[in-house]
């Protein structure tokens, strides 16, 4: 965030000079590699986490989930406590067996990302990584008092045109989102406290060196896991 690399230089360098606007002090025993893994996708992630006000035993989709803030959004469901029922779409199965062996208890295959296969039933919260091109079908999976956090916009669409919240609503559902954009000290904290408390694995999947970064390249481009690639200064 903060338009680093796009508004000022900054990328893969042994030194970068930053805002002091952008730089949050944390209190964490994680290792440089896995404090690296979790800006800003377990940010967004949590962020998500608190949109959806969780309760025990609930049924939770996630659009996207093979997406790094879906797998994020996975890894903390999962080490919740709540006994929650997760469900995640995504359009092929290359990666099925690291989703579940990530906990997912179901995966629904969607060769059209922005509707649901026939046959999905309803879920008491949805986070909807899509975005507005899938919020209507959303909607209309979701349980009566349940939430749809729409935030994202893997399916390209950015806004919700034409949108009357009276009729595009269901009675008794709401609709939410989250912009991690929005930071601060208390929150990033946050963050690192329930990833510490819940015992959240958030270690990269391979870390490589500077040097090493073409390989890592390389191996994002061929690599059917799921999770962070990491270089290390």
């Amino acid at each position: 965030m903060g338009e680093m690399g796009r508004a000022y230089d900054g990328s893969y360098a042994e030194y970068v000079l930053l805002p002091n606007a952008q730089v949050y002090p944390v209190t964490t025993t994680l290792a440089w590699a896995q404090l690296a893994a979790i800006p800003e996708t377990f940010y967004t992630a949590y962020g998500i986490y608190q949109s959806l006000r969780l309760h025990a035993g609930e049924r939770v989709l996630i659009r996207a989930v093979t997406s790094g803030v879906g797998v994020a959004l996975l890894k903390l469901l999962k080490a919740s406590g709540l006994a929650l029922t997760v469900t995640g779409t995504t359009r092929s199965q290359r990666k099925d067996a690291a989703l579940q062996a990530l906990g997912i208890d179901a995966i629904v295959h969607t060769p059209d990302p922005n509707h649901l296969p026939k046959g999905v039933g309803e879920f008491d919260k949805v986070a909807d990584l899509i975005g507005p091109s899938a919020v209507r079908d959303s909607l209309a999976h979701l349980a009566e008092f349940g939430i749809v956090s729409a935030t994202g916009q893997l399916g390209g669409v950015w806004t919700l045109d034409d949108f009357d919240p009276i009729t595009a609503i269901p009675n008794n559902r709401y609709l939410t989102g989250f912009y991690s954009g929005d930071v601060d000290t208390k929150k990033v904290q946050a963050l690192f406290d329930f990833i510490a408390t819940h015992h959240v694995n958030v270690t990269p999947q391979k870390v490589f060196s500077l040097a090493q970064t073409r390989a890592a390249h390389a191996y994002l481009a061929t690599s059917e896991g799921l999770g962070k690639v990491v270089v290390v200064v």
